[in-house]
């Protein structure tokens, strides 16, 4: 056994490095100190001068379902969820999301515009925010010492601004074009008074819509770009937001071709995106490589940001870390998508579908992932539709009982050593079955996550400049490996 910090009797100065490990076998987010000495056929080089995009941050999202859930607890499981999410000594999360007016995970359908044809939006309120929603909101950016940005998303606008006068489905009326960009810059002064700053917005939630079920509106990729450019864009820059950051999009990636091609056409139609947001509900299983190529070199100065991803279609396993390791998860698409797109969907363990997905659009110019809810309960959610998802951490509120599943550690080990304004660097890896991405963090640390898919632990040598380490990674595990200052 061998110390990672220690020399070889050869003389050779070995990397210094700290390892921590997630795995089926139980590490939780463990510190690694020792190895047995192997020889290694596999080199993962790291080439910190081949730079990529700038990291923008991970999270999760606030919902009134997780917002709620936490006001049922005691104030110690309460406080214990945040730290875990936001603290230094958690997983110290840098970008999250909300939703404006209300969505499938809130305990009722609700708009901060409820007066008819209120087309001043005299009668704007964000009362429905504030029993749950705005509290947790507030009490996170205590307990977080780095802060984090916070960007908001509709699902709607209020029925009344619809073509069909229904919170589901429908398009925006034009004649309410103007209205609705007030509608931004109203929930920014709201939020401003309660002492939250919202860095930025998608400007839809699923604009392809969700199969008419919750609350929904739908855009093509020329309405929305003349809602952006003509009416969102100039209204927060003429009220002193134009710093506000929007995203267009925000669905599944396999449709950012059609998208990013209109988005970005012209000066003047990109003008005020500043990027575009993407799911990963298409399938969480392909993380669509070529779709976040051509996103990218379409728009290579502009950010290209994961906002939404959960295992979805499942009631979460109780205190059952081995099923979110076990391929038997399905998601809506096991069900639902047609046949052609079946392969889309396969049975896929929780852990793989996250692990996999984020080292797959870091690798593929991808600066931001966010998670869906950041608390549910045993069923799953509350959610008004009984749309029943996943979260890294699920609680009993009548038992007052927390449990942090596998994911919440899989999430961290991204979060909490990869730090907004990291360069994603380059890695060497002939093993094909073996996930790797790095990133060289503001402090000059570099963070390197690995993950193991396969049943057989692995063995590896890290380079950096000549100086090597031999590192195991378990079976079916999610590493960190942490090297200091360079």
């Amino acid at each position: 056994m061998i110390s990672c910090n220690e020399k070889k009797e050869t003389g050779q100065t070995l990397l210094e490095v700290e390892v921590y490990e997630t795995s089926a076998d139980g590490n939780q987010l463990t510190k690694i100190d020792e190895f047995p000495i192997s020889d290694s056929l596999t080199v993962l080089k790291l080439n910190p001068d081949k730079k990529f995009q700038t990291i923008t941050g991970f999270g999760g999202a606030f919902t009134e379902s997780s917002a709620y859930l936490l006001n049922q607890l005691s104030e110690a499981n309460r406080t214990k969820i945040l730290k875990a999410y936001f603290s230094r000594e958690g997983a110290n999360y840098s970008l999250t999301r909300t939703h404006m007016n209300s969505c499938d995970f809130s305990l009722s359908q609700y708009s901060y515009a409820p007066v008819e044809n209120d087309m001043t939006l005299d009668h704007f309120t964000i009362k429905d925010d504030m029993d749950d929603l705005i509290p947790m909101i507030k009490d996170a950016m205590k307990v977080s010492e780095d802060g984090f940005d916070i960007f908001a998303s509709p699902w709607t606008a209020p029925p009344w601004m619809k073509d069909n006068n229904e919170w589901v489905g429908g398009k925006l009326l034009p004649k309410y074009y103007d209205t609705w960009a007030l509608f931004f810059s109203k929930y920014l002064d709201a939020y401003k008074a309660e002492g939250i700053d919202i860095w930025g917005f998608t400007v839809e939630n699923e604009p392809h819509g969700n199969g008419n079920n919750w609350e929904s509106m739908h855009f093509t990729p020329e309405e929305m770009t003349e809602f952006v450019q003509h009416h969102l864009g100039p209204k927060l820059e003429s009220d002193g937001k134009g710093d506000k950051i929007i995203l267009g999009y925000d669905q599944n990636r396999a449709g950012l071709k059609e998208w990013v091609d209109v988005m970005y056409a012209t000066e003047a139609s990109s003008k005020y995106y500043d990027g575009t947001a993407i799911h990963w509900y298409e399938s969480t299983y392909d993380y669509f490589p070529e779709a976040l190529q051509y996103a990218h070199n379409k728009a290579p100065n502009k950010y290209l940001i994961e906002t939404e991803g959960c295992v979805d279609s499942e009631v979460p396993k109780w205190k059952d870390d081995a099923w979110y390791w076990k391929k038997e998860a399905t998601d809506w698409g096991w069900d639902w998508a047609a046949e052609d797109q079946k392969y889309l969907h396969p049975k896929y363990a929780p852990v793989n579908r996250y692990a996999r997905d984020i080292i797959g659009c870091l690798n593929n110019w991808v600066d931001g992932w966010v998670d869906w809810n950041m608390v549910l309960d045993r069923q799953g959610g509350p959610n008004w539709f009984k749309n029943w998802c996943v979260a890294p951490i699920i609680v009993d509120p009548e038992a007052d009982e927390v449990y942090f599943t596998p994911i919440y550690y899989t999430m961290a080990h991204f979060s909490k050593y990869m730090r907004p304004g990291a360069v994603v660097i380059d890695v060497e890896n002939p093993d094909k079955d073996l996930m790797v991405t790095a990133v060289k963090n503001p402090d000059d640390s570099i963070a390197v996550v690995l993950f193991n898919e396969g049943k057989t632990a692995k063995n590896f040598t890290l380079n950096l400049n000549n100086s090597n380490v031999d590192i195991k990674i378990s079976a079916q595990a999610i590493q960190t490996i942490v090297v200091p200052k360079v």
